[in-house]
């Protein structure tokens, strides 16, 4: 602690004397200073000892002193020791009933007691407390640096709840609670996710207080990593504001912290090799050897049915939108305790992911948030740039990877042409062929094919579009397809071969019959 008033007091070499304030004597002392000026406010910074013999004062003015006195109170000096025998024998009544008066310290120095002896132990008790700060910071941080190599994050986050009396949380990539200690403090973690975003959103590093007098705690947030986007976030909280030995704490847990971090990265991308390798070997048609390369870090991976995710940024921009999607997957699938591969390729991103496994579930439930205009699972802008657009395969095995990468472009070709952020592959597979037509390449296409038989029907020489239409819809029945026109067969055979003479196709050939029917839907209106 810092040196009081009171310890001043009890100096047995300083022989001080309280003679007002004595309620107040546990302020803290940031430093002793003598000044003789009338005003030495100016001059204060605040937390002082002021020393005066009173010699340009007039001590024994009332009002005077009681201007004197509040100006300093106000200053935040926090006592005044009044030297006597000096100019006075004795501290003047009125000076004493206007420090009382104000709640402000007054000390009597003995004529025996130099200033200098005051200044000196003040100076000496704040170089002892900041001696122990400094030890005990180290102590913290020998501590913090032992859990964290014995325990990981979760034991060094459960020394410095202890070093800070309080409580500490570790956030992931995307701003989730990654780990708590106490166990208690996830939850109040957790209702300081969007404290968390707005500062991920600032170039590490970075740091934070939020809370305060009307809040439970105070609580400090820490940006952790080196690189732009940080990698993770370290939260205390404490019921007042930090000393110097918990925030070498702090300071040395953001170190440890941000090299763990560096070290992960590393490794990530080691992973992330292995992991490329095992892809392309998937994809070459090799499980066995897949399987080899993987071992224990992929190999559960290949063990069960997984999903193959293709994805590509929605529009060319500064964002990375791809990288915010693999820090989602791989931090659901982390906090799950399950294997992911996640393997950048050229401008792609593929996924490979157990089916029904929290991967695959992040990255469906974020792709929904996407398009419902939902907050998302990471900081965005909202802008453009922070968009992706995906493709996911139906449940797959390792012989078969190559299939599922194909049905997983596939979707993602229907995810661009619909303008969906992400399209299952079993979707397609269940639904229908038409809403495929809603595109302008094929609508253009229908348009050309039936142009010159519309052109003709607008003369009023004929309704070939309805004819064929209706023939079309009877497989080619000339009974049916006529009644349905309500025309004579003959007519409607008539029709057909000018709808062949325009066109300059048969109406025998099956591709032609597919191709016009499926003209006439793509240009139908809608319902029809």
């Amino acid at each position: 602690m810092p040196p009081t008033l009171a310890s001043l007091v009890h100096h047995s070499a300083l022989k001080l004397t309280v003679r007002a304030g004595g309620e107040r004597l546990d302020a803290p002392v940031r430093w002793a200073h003598a000044s003789e000026l009338a005003d030495p406010v100016p001059y204060m910074e605040g937390g002082e000892l002021l020393l005066i013999t009173a010699l340009k004062l007039d001590a024994e003015d009332p009002e005077a002193m009681r201007r004197y006195v509040r100006r300093l109170a106000g200053a935040g000096v926090v006592g005044l020791g009044f030297a006597v025998g000096v100019h006075y024998e004795d501290i003047p009544a009125a000076l004493v009933d206007a420090a009382e008066e104000e709640g402000l310290p007054l000390l009597e120095v003995p004529r025996r007691t130099p200033f200098l002896a005051i200044s000196k132990a003040v100076s000496a008790a704040i170089a002892a407390d900041q001696y122990r700060a400094v030890t005990a910071g180290f102590a913290a941080q020998r501590e913090l640096t032992k859990q964290a190599l014995g325990e990981g994050p979760e034991g060094l986050l459960t020394a410095l709840a202890a070093q800070v009396d309080g409580w500490a949380a570790l956030y992931d990539a995307t701003g989730a609670v990654a780990a708590a200690a106490p166990e208690w403090a996830g939850r109040r973690a957790a209702r300081l996710t969007a404290d968390v975003q707005r500062l991920r959103e600032r170039p590490a590093p970075a740091s934070a207080v939020v809370g305060g007098p009307d809040h439970e705690d105070r609580v400090e947030l820490h940006s952790v990593g080196t690189s732009r986007r940080p990698r993770a976030t370290l939260a205390v909280g404490t019921a007042t504001t930090l000393g110097t030995a918990e925030r070498y704490a702090v300071h040395s847990a953001v170190a440890l912290l941000t090299l763990t971090t560096e070290r992960s990265r590393s490794l990530h991308a080691a992973e992330q090799r292995i992991g490329t390798a095992v892809l392309r070997m998937l994809l070459a048609g090799e499980p066995d050897h897949a399987r080899a390369v993987a071992g224990d870090l992929y190999g559960e991976l290949l063990d069960a049915p997984f999903r193959l995710v293709v994805a590509e940024a929605a529009v060319a921009g500064s964002g990375d939108p791809l990288g915010t999607l693999a820090e989602v997957v791989e931090a659901a699938a982390a906090r799950a305790g399950e294997a992911v591969l996640v393997v950048p390729q050229g401008e792609r991103l593929v996924v490979l992911a157990a089916d029904g496994g929290a991967a695959v579930a992040a990255c469906t439930d974020y792709a929904t948030a996407l398009e419902a205009g939902r907050p998302r699972p990471e900081p965005a802008t909202g802008t453009a740039e922070d968009a992706w657009v995906a493709g996911l395969s139906a449940p797959s095995g390792p012989i078969a990877a190559s299939a599922a990468y194909r049905q997983a472009e596939q979707a993602l070709s229907v995810a661009r042409r619909r303008g969906r952020v992400c399209v299952e592959h079993e979707r397609l597979a269940a639904g229908s062929v038409l809403p495929l037509l809603a595109d302008d390449a094929v609508r253009a296409f229908a348009d050309g094919l039936l142009r010159a038989l519309r052109d003709h029907d607008a003369t009023g020489r004929g309704d070939l579009v309805a004819s064929l239409r209706a023939w079309l819809s009877r497989h080619g029945q000339w009974d049916a397809a006529a009644a349905d026109l309500g025309v004579h067969r003959h007519t409607l055979r008539y029709r057909m071969r000018r709808v062949e003479e325009i066109l300059g196709r048969s109406l025998d050939d099956p591709d032609v019959r597919m191709e016009l029917w499926l003209a006439l839907k793509a240009t139908a209106p809608e319902g029809g």
